[in-house]
């Protein structure tokens, strides 16, 4: 039997790891941080009534501008901006771009403005598809390490910026897996640093507290600027494949060049558009899943975890001996966690209360057992 070695692969991606988190059926899935809430029946009205609309047309290639769900989008932004107190920044539909997923869009992104012989920066621990999607495209990846209690600081942001002259910057508000936030005076100050793209990748920006406040309110004046988002976690949409962009109209017309022909299907778009025609419905788990996410902070702490305070719908908490040992007796007990490979560490994302409840439990029945699961802190 052939096996992969044996190909001519490219030698930059020998050797690799495609990406993935374990896959195991146990009765409760807190691994992957997605909603825990199922789509309420009034969206999925509309999704079967709009899917039904499009069906009989589907001999035909989609919209390939995909218009109407780039109206809809840049209305959900602008209504974002207005909630904050930027009604005074409009997000025009031009500046919106949409793809399977925010990964295909940071895709595109790469494929148009990194590439072979350019140097793409990110803050690291952070999310692991960054680097994968960088090295996919045939560009060097540059890391550099959080400080303390996973922040960035602006001096240490343009330091590292003008030790690595990146063509590309990643940051995460709320980072993942950390789900700390970082300020705006920082990602202005990147944004003044770097030469080249800054790209915000704010997928949990819904789950963050109401004081966090958008990068989507500093695209003005800025056309190297990108804001990504998607519909997967807070809307409820992971298995749509929905994900989002906001930048200058000029930085929207390079993704044109590296997309694939009519990159959306009809189905996609449809589903998509119906969903957010009723924003209010699948945004209405958002505040009951912040108030799981702060109970596992809450009793993470008082049983003597360290936690990172986390504006996202997950928590990644520290002090645990051994991260392999605790995630296998929680997969004992029905629980399926993520390690993401910092030490001492795990990271849960909040369910339905019976979910953080058998959470909870579980992790309070292993140290009643194995007082030794508690270590010291790793950050």
């Amino acid at each position: 039997m052939t096996s992969l070695g044996s190909l001519p692969l490219r030698d930059d991606l020998r050797g690799r790891s495609p990406y993935g988190a374990p896959v195991i059926d146990v009765p409760v899935r807190l691994n992957v941080n997605e909603n825990a809430f199922a789509v309420p029946a009034d969206v999925t009205a509309a999704l079967q009534t709009r899917i039904a609309d499009v069906a009989a047309s589907l001999n035909r290639y989609p919209d390939r501008e995909f218009t109407g769900l780039r109206t809809q989008l840049a209305g959900y932004l602008t209504d974002v901006l207005s909630r904050e107190g930027a009604a005074d920044v409009a997000i025009d539909p031009s500046m919106i771009w949409a793809a399977n997923g925010s990964n295909e869009v940071l895709f595109h992104i790469l494929q148009a403005f990194g590439g072979p012989g350019r140097t793409v920066l990110g803050f690291t621990p952070s999310y692991s598809m960054h680097p994968l999607i960088t090295q996919s495209t045939g560009a060097r990846w540059a890391e550099v390490p959080r400080g303390e209690d996973y922040a960035i600081t602006a001096d240490a942001a343009r330091t590292a910026i003008r030790q690595h002259d990146p063509d590309v910057v990643f940051l995460c508000t709320p980072n993942n897996p950390t789900g700390n936030r970082t300020p705006l005076d920082v990602i202005e100050a990147v944004c003044d640093a770097a030469g080249g793209i800054v790209i915000v990748d704010e997928a949990y920006a819904e789950f963050a507290g109401p004081d966090f406040r958008t990068a989507l309110s500093l695209l003005p004046g800025r056309p190297r600027l990108v804001v990504s988002r998607t519909m997967s976690k807070a809307f409820a949409f992971a298995g749509a494949r929905v994900g989002y962009a906001a930048a200058d109209p000029a930085l929207i017309d390079g993704l044109r060049l590296v997309r694939m022909p009519y990159h959306l299907s009809s189905l996609t778009q449809a589903a998509a558009e119906a969903a957010l025609q009723h924003p209010g419905s699948l945004l209405a788990g958002v505040r009951e899943l912040a108030q799981q996410r702060d109970a596992i902070v809450d009793r993470l702490r008082a049983l003597g975890f360290d936690v990172v305070e986390s504006d996202a719908n997950f928590v990644l908490f520290s002090g645990v001996a051994d991260p392999a040992l605790l995630w296998q007796r929680l997969v004992d007990r029905g629980v399926l966690i993520r390690d993401v490979g910092i030490p001492g560490s795990l990271r849960v994302n909040a369910g339905t209360p019976e979910e953080t409840t058998a959470f909870l439990t579980a992790v309070e029945d292993i140290l009643s057992a194995h007082p030794d699961t508690l270590g010291r802190s790793s950050q």
